[in-house]
């Protein structure tokens, strides 16, 4: 069995260790007692040193601690030492989600069914299936309020059968460690935390997002909070300036961008049907009818979206007996268009050609389009459709 130190003090950094087991060539090492957290609750690892050699990674083996090591470690009695800056940030977001799932089920009853500690952001899953916005700035002042109050956070050992009070009921059996947040949340947590809310920092909400028949709070603590809020002020100090506007300004300034886009987008739409239908009437005019009376109307644009094929297609078949094919180089596409008149079926015709080139695509009696490997062999495959 190994004894875990974090249990009892978060703060130990370095302790020094008998080592009782090893595998792996001597990579996986088990000691008599370690500081380092293994990926538990949600919570990453620590890393750092053990015997001078790099721990890579930190797992739990439920009575045992294994600590995989960048090379092979030799020695009965080896001293480690922890990555405190990743030790401290970890502290920082997992007392910062007690604080905010604390807050979130005083003001509003959202219990959190699930946290997720990860490398730049955190997240946690309540059980409701709505957070409004101002609900979440209501949670996000009242944590960072208890933080400014500075309450002690404190850690004891309770059995399991007579502690009372915890956020949520554990089912585990025996000794619980309580980890308290003065006069506010009881929890059982086997994670590290920091001594005071004050050291949290600051805590910062970014995104509420609806998962399934939940609420996801997206959030960060401490340093990475202020490095994320410079960070989202420098972006819009970037975008004020380019506009030579106050940062106040921004979100008028990207929503006359936005009409302005969405005026332009639909002028666009209005001439490209112009074109289509001029273009549609010039094919037409100048396609020569076969022995079976239709007209085969190929275009190859060198440059031009599937949409933009698919307008032109509909204004074409919009005249009597035509059958249209059009082809896009990148990606390889091909679009089949008829017209009602023509007795071919547009679907049928696109399957036969795909069969033949190996693509796929489908479609209607007058619209289809499928995608191919190569337009090499494209020109054979419509001779096969009458196209010379």
């Amino acid at each position: 069995m190994t004894t875990r130190l974090y249990y009892t003090d978060s703060y130990l950094t370095s302790f020094s260790a008998a080592v009782v087991d090893t595998a792996d060539s001597g990579r996986r090492v088990y000691l008599d007692q370690t500081a380092f957290y293994p990926t538990s609750g949600g919570q990453p690892n620590d890393l750092g040193t053990l015997g001078g050699v790099a721990v890579v990674d930190v797992v739990d083996e439920d009575d045992r601690v294994a600590h995989l090591l960048a090379a092979p470690l030799t020695g009965g009695r080896v001293s480690g030492a922890v990555d405190w800056k990743r030790r401290f940030d970890h502290m920082q977001q997992h007392t910062g989600q007690h604080l905010l799932s604390a807050v979130l089920a005083e003001l509003f009853g959202s219990q959190t069914t699930s946290v997720h500690f990860g490398a730049e952001t955190s997240t946690l899953d309540l059980e409701t299936s709505s957070l409004t916005p101002d609900q979440a700035r209501q949670a996000e002042l009242r944590a960072n309020a208890v933080i400014a109050e500075n309450r002690p956070v404190t850690l004891g050992f309770e059995d399991a059968a007579i502690a009372t009070g915890l956020r949520k009921a554990s089912d585990r059996a025996g000794s619980l460690r309580i980890v308290t947040i003065a006069d506010l949340d009881r929890s059982a947590c086997g994670g590290t935390h920091v001594r005071a809310t004050g050291e949290i920092g600051a805590l910062l909400i970014r995104k509420v997002e609806r998962v399934k028949k939940q609420v996801r709070l997206e959030f960060l603590c401490g340093t990475r909070a202020i490095r994320r809020a410079r960070a989202d002020f420098d972006l819009l100090s970037g975008v004020a300036a380019g506009s030579s506007a106050a940062i106040e300004e921004v979100p008028a300034i990207v929503q006359g961008l936005r009409d302005q886009l969405k005026s332009a987008q639909s002028a666009r739409r209005a001439l490209a049907e112009q074109v289509n239908s001029y273009r549609a009437r010039e094919l037409v005019a100048e396609a020569t009818t076969g022995e079976d009376g239709i007209r085969r109307i190929l275009e190859q644009p060198a440059s031009a979206t599937v949409e933009d094929l698919r307008g032109l297609a509909q204004d074409v078949t919009t005249h009597p007996r035509v059958l249209f094919a059009g082809v896009i180089a990148q990606p390889a596409t091909l679009l089949l268009a008829t017209s009602a008149d023509s007795g071919l079926d547009a679907g049928a015709l696109l399957r036969e050609v795909m069969g033949t080139l190996g693509g796929k695509g489908g479609g209607t009696a007058r619209l289809a389009q499928g995608g191919v490997p190569s337009l090499d062999p494209l020109p054979a495959a419509l001779r096969t459709l009458g196209f010379r």
